[in-house]
Formats: structure tokens, C-alpha cells, sequence
């Protein structure tokens, strides 16, 4: 009952933190999976079993974020289906590379993907958006009535949707990490709009990567049974949240977490190689 209670609690907590800020929870399930694993389940998890059932969770995870995002209209399903064309089939191909990975290896490139994706959690209040005008323009009227303009070129979209898709299936993260980032300093949109829409893609994307995993076999469905609970509650929980606050301390303790777990990984990877 211990490890349940664990793994619901792992659920709600990574949900909750990828739902408020756009990252899909996933870059919170995967080092605990990886790190946790005798305590959280009994036996060693290997990595690709933590990637495949990370993806998995992270439908639920998106689901119920994009469901809640979309109540309040904050989700722009146009430019998530243009970046899922090419996520989508990128998630699946990184899916398939994932087992090639090595498990010293795995931890060593992931720690430092965290580290690089802490730094621009950090770097993006810092970095102001572009001014460019793109050829594709949308506007977004928020809640208080303010009316913002973004847009974007659809090849830049489509390259920039590749990419993240392929770290998304090989590293089981949602892909939020990144799209959010480039979303509100290259293409200018609102951040709350940018987390809103990236869910909603890493939806239709972990749909596509967790079905190659499944059928590698690389997927613990225990496991994602004890966390689509808390993973409902959390990405609900987290949708709501966001529309009531910046998520400003919440952001900092996700910065601090990401880099102690980021070290914990490369340290171990190293030790393995």
C-alpha cells in the first residue's frame, strides 16, 4: 500500500508542476522512476521501462490539462495540430531509439538535458520574445480583456516540432520543456497560452510514443495505474492553479528540483559507464 501511495503522490506532484508551467510531467516521472525505483516499486526500473511508462502517464497528464485549458479557451488546437505533424511521427522514432541507449549512458545525457532545460527555465525571465514579424498571425484575447499577437512561419514550426517530438518519445518527457520556451520567445505567444497549447500537443504525442513502447514491451501498466489517478487530479489541479497565479515560486522550486535531480543523474551515469 506504501508503494501505491508513493506512486500516486509521484503522479499528482509531477502532473501538477508540468500542468501549471506546460513541461507534461513527464521530466519529474522519469529520474524518479530511474532514481526511486526500490523504494517506489520493490525492484530496479530500468530506463526505457521509465520512459515508456512515463509516456503513458502523460496522456492522462494532458489530457486533463488540455480538457481544463480548453473550458477557459486557452488552448490554440490550429497550432497544435501544425506542430504535432511532425512531433507526433518524431515522438514515435524516438521512442524506438530510447532501448539503444544504455542505462549509465541514458542517465548521463538526461542529467544533462535537465540541466540545459533548468538553465532555460531560468534564462526565459530574463529573455525578451523577438520582434519579427511572422508570416502566419494569430491574436489571443486573455482574461482581462488584453488582446496579444503572435505568430509564427510554418517550416520553422514544423523543424521546431520535429525536434521536440524526438527528445519527447527518446526521453518520455511531453516535449513541454522546450516547446514553451521557443513558443513564447520566438513566436510570441502569451506564456499561459503557450503551456496551454503545448499540453494539448503532448497529448496527441505521447498517444503516438507510448504505443511504441508498448508494443517494445517497455511499458510497466501497474506502474501507470498507480499514477493516472494522481496524474488526472494533478494536471486538473495544475490548469487550475495556473489560471490564479504565475506559478513564480513554484517555478523556482521546479528550477532547484531539475538541477539537484539533473546532478543526481550524471553522477550515477558516469559511475556506470
Amino acid at each position: 500500500m506504501l508503494e501505491i501511495g508513493l506512486l500516486l503522490l509521484l503522479g499528482l506532484i509531477a502532473a501538477m508542476f508540468g500542468s501549471i508551467v506546460g513541461l507534461g510531467g513527464g521530466i519529474i516521472i522519469v529520474p524518479a522512476l530511474v532514481l526511486l525505483g526500490p523504494q517506489l516499486t520493490g525492484a530496479q526500473i530500468d530506463h526505457t521501462t521509465a520512459v515508456g511508462t512515463s509516456l503513458c502517464a502523460l496522456i492522462v497528464t494532458a489530457l486533463a490539462s488540455t480538457l481544463a485549458y480548453a473550458k477557459k479557451g486557452r488552448v490554440d488546437f490550429r497550432s497544435g495540430w501544425l506542430l504535432f505533424m511532425t512531433s507526433g511521427p518524431a515522438a514515435m522514432i524516438g521512442s524506438a531509439l530510447t532501448g539503444y541507449l544504455k542505462d549509465g549512458s541514458f542517465q548521463l545525457v538526461f542529467g544533462l538535458f535537465m540541466l540545459l532545460m533548468a538553465a532555460l527555465l531560468v534564462a526565459r525571465d530574463f529573455l525578451k520574445p523577438v520582434s519579427r514579424k511572422w508570416p502566419v498571425e494569430r491574436s489571443y484575447i486573455d482574461q482581462e480583456g488584453m488582446e496579444h499577437t503572435y505568430g509564427y512561419a510554418v517550416a520553422p514550426a514544423l523543424i521546431i516540432g520535429f525536434f521536440v517530438g524526438l527528445i519527447s518519445g527518446l526521453f518520455g518527457i511531453g516535449g513541454g520543456s522546450l516547446f514553451v520556451p521557443v513558443m513564447v520567445l520566438l513566436f510570441r505567444f502569451p506564456p499561459h497560452l503557450a503551456a496551454a497549447t503545448s499540453m494539448f500537443v503532448i497529448f496527441l504525442s505521447s498517444l503516438l510514443g507510448s504505443g511504441v513502447h508498448l508494443w517494445l514491451g517497455e511499458v510497466d501498466l501497474w506502474i501507470v495505474l498507480a499514477l493516472v489517478p494522481g496524474a488526472w487530479i494533478g494536471g486538473k489541479l495544475g490548469a487550475h492553479v495556473a489560471s490564479r497565479m504565475s506559478g513564480r515560486g513554484l517555478m523556482w522550486l521546479l528550477r532547484i528540483t531539475l538541477l539537484l535531480l539533473s546532478v543526481e543523474l550524471m553522477v550515477e551515469g558516469a559511475a556506470k559507464l
